[in-house]
């Protein structure tokens, strides 16, 4: 892979990996579109994703500080009201994280057959855009606030959260579309969406970093990893500052941009497959 391949995979997935849309599906699709001659299936590539992964994880920390500062000193110091909403909320993201590392633990082998699959993924982002249509007009009667969320909606989220697994399924989308249907408005679901992928997302780097440091043995491959993981960073907390103020100010109809978008990238990246003769599987 050359810097300029990793430079481009790095922004998509800065933008992909918090906008609903699905980074690992793009992260399939792009490579076949564009002809890159890159391994999907190789050993080396899941663990360069999950460099680029962790660039967007240290961003989302950044955005973030003050709610991980709170919830770190409400556990270990403070007391009081205020104290105890952000414990609760706090063991809220922690439940909503389980369903999705017990579950992708489980089905690891099974997923990693379809992870190379460019018209799979493509066509998984097409069901994304349903995902999010639907939900933008089925949003859960009972209006809440994130600090009134309960320990049934946490699992919920953390539920829909496994459909991310699958290429082409995004996982911002599906906790938000997950927590808007909880009752949650556009701005409160995506801000739960983002603090439950800081730690599926350093969970993964942890257990994949020690596979790019093995597979990845050449110095070069490191040094262009690196470059990625930065590039993410950098675009991911842009992102992040868009989408929050996105939501702010369209609380109707807040998801039906990134829906249309999924079915003609989808739709587009399958004929455009099929017209250069790809493979169903990778």
């Amino acid at each position: 892979m050359t810097a300029l391949q990793a430079i481009i995979l790095a922004i998509v997935q800065g933008i992909t990996e918090l906008f609903p849309i699905s980074s690992l599906g793009h992260a399939v699709i792009m490579p076949a579109l564009l002809g890159w001659k890159i391994d999907e299936n190789s050993p080396d590539f899941l663990p360069f994703l999950v460099v680029m992964h962790l660039g967007t994880a240290i961003a989302l920390l950044i955005y973030f500080w003050r709610d991980w500062l709170d919830f770190a000193t409400a556990v270990l110091i403070r007391r009081g009201p205020k104290a105890q909403a952000e414990r609760r909320l706090f063991w809220r993201v922690v439940i909503a994280t389980l369903p999705a590392v017990i579950i992708g633990f489980l089905l690891e082998k099974h997923l990693k057959q379809i992870f190379g699959a460019p018209l799979i993924a493509a066509g998984f982002l097409i069901a994304n855009g349903v995902m999010l249509f639907v939900a933008e007009r089925w949003r859960g009667r009972a209006e809440r606030r994130l600090d009134q969320m309960r320990w049934f909606d946490a699992v919920l989220i953390g539920l829909w959260q496994c459909l991310a697994l699958i290429p082409g399924l995004s996982r911002s989308g599906a906790t938000m579309a997950g927590g808007f249907l909880t009752g949650l408005d556009h701005e409160d679901a995506a801000r739960f969406s983002f603090l439950t992928a800081t730690p599926i997302i350093l969970g993964a780097t942890v257990l994949e970093a020690p596979k790019l440091m093995h597979h990845g043995g050449a110095h070069t491959f490191g040094a262009v990893a690196i470059l990625a993981g930065v590039v993410a960073g950098v675009v991911a907390f842009a992102s992040v500052a868009l989408l929050m103020r996105w939501f702010r100010g369209h609380e109707t109809r807040g998801f039906d941009p990134f829906a249309i978008y999924c079915w003609i990238a989808g739709a587009g990246s399958i004929g455009w497959l099929l017209l250069h003769g790809a493979r169903l599987t990778g």
